[in-house]
């Protein structure tokens, strides 16, 4: 079992991880990122999906802001769109890997486990590599929520929404289909189902769909380049959004008030282009499942009013809920470390949890930061925040170490002994908290 090492191991390469590696590289620090490019974008939403982010917040962050959407696309001679296509946004995400990341190594973690001041992570094939830190960057592909009811429901029943990947939902074709949820994936799904020739019933908890309203002339403004505060991802509604892309100003305010913005924000709702294609969806309001049972090849559902209704298949627009226990690579010895607010790690002002040397990133960070670290747009802050924070805690000797290690491996040499095997690790990066 060979051991090889580095300062900055980055486990995930969607937009968060692929955004802090880079802004981490050029800071001059060595870094390695593991995992399958665009791996939840490309492998657990359904084939046809659009992003609900507008354009100006899909951009995934590099230094230079060399990398963005538009280049992508003046680069592959792609026509700009409005609501950008899942598969280009797939693509956008692995041209941006071959420009900023072209070594990226594509095996999975298998653990994380502390080791010598520093981590050890085994990869498929019984590889370890040694890092004195790692920033978890694997998306909420785990965090899946399944209600009660359907736990034990098997997936030919009951399935969620990130279970169907790239698989065409025309399979659903002369099926009644119940879904679950009024978020934008569960309304978009229910289109797709209903386009491909499914019967299709929405189930809602709330009186009502909320449908989210085309931009204002007040958003517009917000959005040309003049203004030096932007908010190009708008969650939510004019003004709650400006202070949600601000989090270093959003997190100012009392915790309950935060988790109030954060609620109105991300509340469940549909696009407002999805409307039309929804006509021939029927959506029922004011309703819950009590209870799920099989009865052959249907799913025999109780509702909160004392009905009862079957489908063929139920699909579960439910969300996700995170619990970094469910990250099956990061050993229960490290798990019980690390310090957690219902879930999420609880974080500094630099993106490191209470464990120093191991980074959330994303999703994860929502907690500490607010919800913008939930979507694309959040990059920006994320991969500048993490490097700025990294920058003013490394060591001389460690950051020197960094430029001889990513100058090594750039031109394909092997780094000098001292750089890896000279100062203890506890002396190359400084323990921080707070």
């Amino acid at each position: 079992m060979g051991i090889s090492g580095c300062q900055f191991a980055v486990v995930g390469a969607g937009p968060y991880g692929m955004a802090v590696a880079s802004h981490l590289r050029a800071a001059g620090l060595d870094v390695r990122i593991f995992g399958k490019v665009m791996d939840f974008w490309d492998s657990h939403m359904p084939k046809g999906m659009r992003l609900r982010s507008p354009r100006d917040g899909t951009h995934i962050s590099d230094p230079a802001r060399a990398l963005t959407i538009d280049h992508f696309e003046a680069d592959q001679g792609c026509r700009p769109q409005e609501h950008l296509p899942l598969e280009d946004f797939v693509k956008y995400g692995q041209w941006f890997q071959r420009r900023s990341l072209p070594d990226l190594d594509r095996r999975h973690i298998i653990q994380i486990d502390r080791a010598d001041g520093g981590f050890r992570l085994t990869l498929e094939g019984d590889e370890c590599v040694s890092a004195q830190a790692v920033i978890i960057a694997t998306g909420i592909g785990a965090f899946a929520n399944y209600p009660a009811p359907f736990v034990s429901l098997p997936r030919e029943l009951a399935s969620h929404t990130s279970e169907h990947s790239n698989r065409d939902l025309s399979r659903f074709a002369g099926r009644r289909v119940l879904v679950l949820g009024s978020g934008q994936s569960a309304i978009e799904s229910a289109a797709l189902m209903h386009e491909a020739g499914a019967e299709v019933e929405v189930l809602v908890r709330q009186p009502q769909v909320r449908w989210l309203r085309n931009s204002s002339l007040l958003e517009w403004l917000m959005d040309l380049k003049i203004n030096p505060f932007p908010a190009p991802g708008r969650i939510g509604p004019i003004f709650v959004n400006w202070l949600i892309e601000h989090p270093n100003l959003f997190t100012l305010f009392p915790r309950r008030l935060q988790d109030r913005l954060a609620v109105r924000a991300i509340r469940p709702a549909g696009s407002s282009w999805l409307r039309p294609r929804t006509q021939g969806v029927k959506f029922t309001t004011s309703r819950q499942v009590v209870s799920a049972a099989a009865r052959g090849d249907r799913v025999c559902l109780r509702l909160n009013d004392g009905t009862d209704c079957q489908a063929d298949h139920v699909l579960l627009g439910t969300g996700y809920k995170v619990a970094i226990s469910r990250y099956g690579f990061l050993s229960s010895e490290l798990l019980q470390e690390l310090l957690t607010a219902d879930g999420y790690p609880v974080h500094n002002r630099g993106l490191e949890s209470s464990l120093p040397g191991l980074y959330f990133v994303g999703a994860t960070a929502a907690y500490s930061f607010g919800p913008l670290c939930r979507f694309v747009a959040g990059t920006q802050f994320t991969a500048a925040t993490l490097a700025s924070h990294v920058e003013k805690n490394l060591t001389p000797r460690a950051l020197a170490a960094g430029h001889v290690l990513n100058d090594c491996s750039r031109a394909g040499a092997a780094p000098p002994r001292a750089a890896t095997s000279g100062a203890p690790q506890d002396q190359q990066l400084e323990e921080v908290s707070g």
